[in-house]
């Protein structure tokens, strides 16, 4: 019997188990078969982790039994559960990755719902690019925070822009192992609206780029620092990458029999 809980931020939805529940077990086998949406419980990934006394380290298995490196909503999802039982706030929160450090600040709950800030670290490797993909020329901002992102600023794109221009990008030659690719409108100067594709990049054995690969999330997020036009708000590149995004942590039943997952 392994006992599990269940957390999601924006949607994105993860199992979560602690180390000593599963070790020797083979993790990726594992998280193929808890993540199945049809034989299993379901989610997008599974997170197996360990309390320390500043909050956690983990590791991040895709749904199909791939390694990533670290995903900013998992992060987030893992603050919530481990943040149920505490009642004070501002609490502060240390997440160890493989993707490095990462820092939460809990700004607020209601119910289950938590919103955290994340502070994600620096960026590496930031830079402008022009990229022709989808038979037109991007602009976009090239980073790294854990897992490689392409920013791509402007209105966001109807349906048919965002497939053509995803794919082209989830496939272009500039980006051999993927990244995760954000269209990002500056509404005001305190909000944001995007929308998200999320691609996995394959290096050997190991795929990367977080457990949404394949699918799309919009929505606002509160920008800090924006002026006009359509440029990065000043956390990014001066500072570390913060964002302020709910968390709902929501556990489900207290134990799964493994046989009954792949039956």
């Amino acid at each position: 019997m392994i006992r599990f809980a269940k957390a999601h931020a924006y949607g994105n939805d993860f199992l979560y188990v602690q180390q000593p529940a599963v070790a020797g077990a083979p993790l990726d086998r594992l998280a193929r078969e808890m993540c199945d949406r049809h034989t299993g419980i379901g989610a997008d990934g599974l997170i197996v982790y360990t309390p320390t006394p500043q909050g956690a380290a983990m590791r991040l298995f895709n749904a199909d039994g791939s390694r990533a490196e670290v995903s900013g909503n998992g992060v987030r999802a893992l603050g919530a559960l481990l943040g149920r039982d505490v009642n004070r706030d501002p609490l502060h929160l240390t997440i160890d990755t493989e993707g490095g450090t990462k820092r939460l600040t809990r700004l607020g709950r209601e119910g289950n719902q938590q919103t955290f800030r994340a502070a994600m670290g620096l960026p590496t490797n930031l830079h402008r690019a022009q990229i022709a993909a989808g038979g037109e020329t991007i602009d976009g901002v090239v980073l790294n925070i854990g897992n490689p992102q392409l920013i791509v600023l402007g209105p966001l794109p109807d349906d048919e822009r965002f497939q053509r221009i995803g794919s082209a990008l989830e496939h272009h030659a500039r980006f051999p192992e993927g990244t995760n690719i954000e269209f990002v409108h500056v509404e005001t100067p305190s909000r944001l609206r995007i929308r998200i594709v999320c691609v996995a990049r394959r290096s050997g054995r190991v795929r990367r780029g977080g457990a949404v690969c394949g699918r799309h999330r919009a929505g606002r997020v509160p920008a800090r620092g924006v002026g006009g036009g359509q440029r990065l708000p000043d956390g990014v590149g001066r500072g570390p990458l913060r964002r302020g995004m709910a968390a709902d942590a929501a556990a489900l039943a207290g134990d799964v029999c493994r046989t009954q997952i792949r039956a």
